[in-house]
Order: structure tokens, then C-alpha cells, then sequence
């Protein structure tokens, strides 16, 4: 450790691991969770007060949600992974540069991705696998929730840069506020109000809005970080910087967007041959998918609140703390995997029926898919955590191949080629083949780099 660390007596360097993950974790846990509840909620009161087509149609809109998320951790991780390197170096104003132009770029880009998603609305929807029936529905909630894009993009990646600017608590209040209020104004606007799904996007993006103003008043009036006017114009070469480690959040997200899209488009074909029909298929995957991102919001929390621990140290070459972060991270997720995984096996019915009723036939299908495709659940955080380790110390080539591994290079390929054979099952075997392929790939690399650091032989990119 630097002499510099030492005396400034950061906590990064010298507080108990066990300490820092549970201080650091623990808000950004409760900030993906939060964030994820923006879908949950919606999905089970639109699934009470509108019914299987308006759960259908939210798992339409699901990709521009994937998409917003991608940009957002592009930006916001790269750059919180950039700041805490170079803060642990003790290059602060060049840290507080590239926040900057991380900031400005998640602005730009939040109100870009609105503009599209409204002004392609329609050839959007049907690319991501609408039917007739669910078309009206989409159109509704997608054409609302595209205004508040940019605060979503601006909240969901500043909060790294809050979590990075050692205000974890603030970073959790900013998700949690947001949140709540969006749980109060669902059941207000659609069961109330009767505006129906109309509703549901209005109370989202009421929430969203107010958790980006609270990003604003953040780096407005409380950041710790020197952030100066002439910061927030983008340079080229702080840019790249942020890309390249953010790189492998983002192709992650990417990758789930493509994947979510071709499942759509796969369980609409192969279901209308099947005895469910298209609209079952969608309508329960809508609400797996939500369920599943309940455990992978804890994962990749336990991820984010790790990397300003992994990054600093590894910026001060403090390597056994590196490695014992990892270590106490890998061994949290194990355990949360086993927790849901027998949720998921034992009580299916039970969870799905918390988003609404429907006939036998869907509540058959929902089950088969719950214990078939999340049946590796309990090695699930492995690949997620570990995509955000590599990216924290900097070694973005290998943090991209450890992110695509599940998504594009192992479920991709299984979901066109599974069905061909097995018809709608496919898909349901295609998940627990592509999630333990891709947890063996990241303990793979994670030893090797475990081996790497406890020697000091350790190879930037």
C-alpha cells in the first residue's frame, strides 16, 4: 500500500474486507433490487388488474428496459471502474475528470434512446415479438415509459459514481425513493384511476424521474469528488477509457436484450404449434424473467459493491485484499444461489400466481419452465460477479468474454438449435445447459487470476 493511502487512511485500503463488501454491497444490493422492482411491481399489478396479455406485453417492452440498463452500466461502471483505479493511484483530479464526462455522456445518451424508442415505436415492438393481440398493450406502456428513459439511464448509472464517491447510502436512498413511490402509484393509477397499463408506465416514470433529479441534486450539492464545469465536456481519450471497462457490463446487458428478443420470437413460433399457444409462453417467461432478475439484482449488487474495493487495491497493489474480496464474494453468491434454487424448485405455483391468475394450462407451463430452465440456479452469480471483477481491475477483454459467455455464446445458439428437435421444451433445457457452461467457464479464468495475484505476477492489459 502507498504511503499516500496510508495517510490519507482510506477505508479501501485498510477497513476488514468483511466490513467494506457488507458497507458497500449491502445499498448496492437493495439499488438493483430497487431497480428491478420497477418491473416486478408493474408486472404484478398489471397482471391483477389487466391480465396475461398486459404481463405479455411488459415482457415485449422488457428489451428497451435491457437496453436502457446497458447503456447506463456502459457509462456508469466504466466510469466508476476508471475513477476508482486512478483514486487508488492517487491521480484524483484525473478521477474526477473522467466522472465527469461519464455524467455528461449518460445525459446525451438518456435522451437519444428516448427520442428512438418513440419516434420507432411500432418496428420496435414487432422486431421484439408482439402479436396482434398484445400489440395495443405494448404500444401503451412502451410509448409512456420512453419519457422517462433519460432519468433511468442518468439514475441507474450515476449510482456508481455516487457508490464510487464513497456515498453507498445516498446511492441506495436515490433507487429506494424512486421505488416507493412508484409501489404507491401503481395500485393508485390502476386500480383507482382505472387507467390500466397506461398507469402502470405513469407511476414508473413518475418514480424514475424523481430518482434522477435526486442523482442531479447529488453531484450538485453533496459529492465529495472536485468536479469542475470544464469536466463534463466528453474528450475522446477519457471516453475510450470509460468504454473499455464498462465494455463488458454493457455486452452482457446487450446480449440479454438479443436473447430475451429471440426467445420472444421463438416461444411465439413454436408455442402457436404447441398445446399453450403463443400468448401463454410470452406472458409466463414475462413473469420468470422478472423473478430471476430478483436473484440477479443480488448478484450483480454483490458485484458492484465489490469493484470500488477490487479497483482501489488493485490500483495500490494491495492484491491479498483483492483476493480475498473475490474469495468472500464468490462464496456469498454460492449461498444465495442455493437459497433461490430451492425456491424455485419448491414453489413455483406459488410464485407465479403472485402476479395473477390464469387457467391450468399456464400455470403447467410456468412450473415445467421455473424447474427446467432455472435449475442451475445455485451457480448463477458466479459468471455476473465475476464479469464485474475483471472489469474492476481493469481487464476489460476478459471481463467481455466472461459477460458473453452465458448470453451469446453458450444460450444463443441452444435456443435456435434446441427447438428444432425438442419444439417448445427446447427452450426450457437450452437455460440450465448455457448457465453451468458458463459458471465452470468464470471459475476458470477467476483461479487463474486468484494463482496470478497471490504470486505478484500479475499481467495488466
Amino acid at each position: 500500500m502507498s504511503s499516500e493511502n496510508i495517510k490519507q487512511g482510506n477505508p479501501l485500503a485498510e477497513e476488514k474486507i468483511g466490513r467494506l463488501i457488507a458497507r458497500f454491497a449491502v445499498p448496492a444490493i437493495i439499488s438493483m433490487l430497487v431497480s428491478s422492482l420497477y418491473n416486478i411491481v408493474d408486472q404484478i399489478f398489471i397482471g391483477q388488474g389487466v391480465g396475461i396479455l398486459g404481463n405479455a406485453a411488459t415482457n415485449i417492452a422488457f428489451p428497451v428496459s435491457i437496453i436502457c440498463t446497458a447503456t447506463a452500466l456502459l457509462l456508469g461502471i466504466g466510469s466508476a471502474s476508471n475513477y476508482n483505479l486512478e483514486a487508488g493511484a492517487g491521480r484524483n483530479e484525473r478521477a474526477a475528470e473522467i466522472a465527469g464526462n461519464g455524467l455528461a455522456m449518460l445525459v446525451i445518451c438518456g435522451v437519444s434512446i428516448g427520442a428512438i424508442v418513440l419516434i420507432f415505436l411500432n418496428p420496435l415492438l414487432h422486431l421484439f415479438g408482439v402479436t396482434k393481440e398484445i400489440l395495443p398493450y405494448a404500444q401503451d406502456y412502451t410509448g409512456i415509459t420512453a419519457i422517462g428513459i433519460p432519468f433511468l439511464i442518468l439514475t441507474t448509472g450515476g449510482n456508481h459514481l455516487i457508490r464510487a464517491d464513497r456515498s453507498p447510502t445516498y446511492s441506495m436512498t436515490c433507487m429506494l425513493t424512486g421505488a416507493i413511490l412508484n409501489t404507491i402509484l401503481d395500485p393508485l393509477f390502476i386500480f383507482v384511476c382505472h387507467w390500466g397499463i397506461k398507469g402502470a408506465a405513469a407511476a414508473t416514470v413518475i418514480g424514475q424521474v424523481v430518482s434522477g433529479l435526486m442523482v442531479i441534486y447529488y453531484f450538485a450539492r453533496k459529492r465529495k469528488m472536485e468536479l469542475k464545469r470544464s469536466m463534463f465536456l466528453p474528450k475522446a481519450g477519457y471516453l475510450k477509457m470509460i468504454v473499455s471497462l464498462g465494455m463488458a457490463s454493457c455486452i452482457n446487458q446487450i446480449a440479454m436484450a438479443i436473447v430475451q428478443i429471440t426467445m420472444n420470437n421463438t416461444l411465439r413460433y413454436y408455442g402457436a404449434q404447441s398445446m399453450y399457444g403463443s400468448e401463454i409462453p410470452l406472458a409466463c417467461v414475462g413473469v420468470i424473467s422478472k423473478v430471476n432478475m430478483v436473484f440477479m439484482a443480488i448478484a450483480i449488487g454483490i458485484s458492484q459493491g465489490c469493484q470500488p474495493i477490487w479497483g482501489f487495491n488493485y490500483g495500490a497493489h494491495n492484491y491479498d485484499r483483492v483476493r480475498e474480496a473475490y474469495k468472500k464474494a464468490f462464496a456469498i453468491c454460492i449461498v444465495l444461489g442455493v437459497v433461490f434454487f430451492g425456491c424455485f424448485q419448491l414453489f413455483p405455483r406459488q410464485i407465479v400466481s403472485i402476479f395473477g391468475s390464469g387457467s391450468e394450462a399456464y400455470f403447467h407451463f410456468a412450473e415445467r419452465y421455473f424447474r427446467i430452465f432455472m435449475f442451475v440456479t445455485f451457480m448463477n452469480g458466479i459468471q455476473p460477479m465475476s464479469s464485474g471483477f475483471f472489469t474492476s481491475i481493469g481487464k476489460s477483454k476478459l471481463g467481455i468474454v466472461v459477460s458473453l459467455t452465458r448470453q451469446i455464446i453458450f444460450l444463443l445458439p441452444l435456443i435456435l438449435i434446441f427447438p428444432l428437435f425438442m419444439g417448445i421444451d427446447g427452450v426450457m433445457y437450452a437455460g440450465p445447459i448455457a448457465d453451468g457452461a458458463a459458471a465452470l467457464v468464470a471459475i476458470i479464468f477467476a483461479e487463474r487470476e486468484m494463482k496470478a495475484l497471490q504470486q505478484g505476477n500479475v499481467v495488466l492489459e
